[in-house]
């Protein structure tokens, strides 16, 4: 029987928060801080669905989803104040700041730039903005950031192949990789090869949410049809017995989203979720929060989910740890770097892991 939720202690957790992680798949756009969306609101004219902090933070907080769309429609109101590049910039230092507090030693940003050029702000001008504010984090605070830019399944492939380039432009200047995100349901990967095509034609790393709005084949779709060298979510790729051998056999990361696929109903719950089969079968299996915001969590609260609704002893959440250090889209070095400095992290604090 697995341990109830609220039996773990504090010196427990304060553990697992100590133990330094990786974010590899977290969403610009849905982890804002409250009192930030009203400062900025005030300051651009704007009005919140909410008048104070902890009002908007339950309002924003999706607990009631029927599916994925459901979920996503939430953005709306944070996108309505990243619509300057003084936004953009405090709302990418902040987030990695709060990253920095939850034992987040790296963690990759992913947002759609066009999103936020909605008042005449240029693409080019948008992942500025967000470069310097994660830049700035991390000489502040310690924390590696870095930028994934993501395309949408329900914009014009055309859109896609734009932030492609985009992508590609930025390589090597703080963007790491290139993703496909939203509705999977009738949206297929496939429609957007062109754009991963062109990414992978220049070296730009690729990952794409598969397998959450959507079944196995859309997993299979996102890996054969696009190449992508991650998958996001990939919630039900349990569904497919020989895909699922195929992502083991290749160790593709798998960056699980525990909470946010409660929500989504892509699982029906935290016990139900298959991160544990992926586990006990040796995938590369990694943990993340999606959304802060939306999914009212921290990385720290995914791990304790992961040990106290799934059964994850300390020594296997450190192993998942140094899944996502190795997953990072980074150069070998600077991997081997993290990895290295995590290990002698994870060995101070009593973890077999690292041996």
């Amino acid at each position: 029987m697995q341990p109830r939720p609220d039996r773990i202690t504090a010196e427990e957790r304060e553990r697992i928060r100590r133990l330094p992680k990786a974010e590899l798949h977290c969403h610009l756009d849905g982890s804002l801080r409250p009192e930030t969306m009203l400062e900025v609101a005030r300051e651009t004219g704007r009005s919140m669905p909410r008048p104070d902090a902890d009002s908007l933070r339950d309002y924003m907080l999706v607990d009631d989803a029927a599916n994925l769309e459901d979920y996503l429609a939430r953005f709306e109101t944070t996108l309505a104040v990243m619509q300057t590049a003084p936004a953009i910039e405090r709302i990418a230092y902040e987030l990695v700041e709060d990253a920095a507090r939850d034992g987040v030693r790296y963690i990759e940003v992913r947002f759609a730039p066009n999103l936020n050029t909605r008042e005449g702000l240029p693409l080019e001008s948008v992942v500025d903005a967000s470069l310097r504010g994660l830049a700035r984090a991390e000489r502040d605070h310690g924390t590696v950031a870095r930028v994934i830019v993501t395309a949408l399944r329900h914009q014009d492939p055309r859109v896609a192949e734009e932030l492609a380039e985009l992508a590609v432009a930025y390589r090597g200047r703080g963007v790491v990789g290139f993703d496909l995100a939203g509705g999977e349901a009738g949206n297929p990967a496939t429609r957007y090869a062109s754009a991963f095509a062109h990414a992978r034609r220049h070296d730009m790393a690729c990952t794409c949410h598969a397998g959450e709005g959507a079944g196995a084949d859309s997993v299979r779709d996102a890996l054969h049809g696009c190449c992508a060298d991650r998958l996001g979510h990939a919630t039900r790729l349990i569904e497919d017995a020989s895909l699922l051998d195929y992502v083991i056999d290749r160790q593709i990361p798998l960056e699980c989203c525990l909470t946010s696929n409660v929500q989504t109903r892509a699982a029906a719950s935290y016990e139900a979720h298959p991160f544990r089969a992926y586990f006990d079968r040796g995938a590369n299996v990694l943990l993340n929060t999606d959304n802060r915001l939306m999914s009212g969590t921290t990385l720290t609260d995914e791990y304790v989910h992961a040990a106290v609704r799934l059964g994850f002893g300390f020594d296997e959440l450190a192993r998942v740890a140094l899944n996502s250090f190795e997953s990072a889209f980074l150069p070998l070095a600077e991997r081997r770097r993290l990895v290295d400095a995590a290990r002698a992290e994870i060995r101070a604090l009593g973890g077999a892991a690292a041996a």
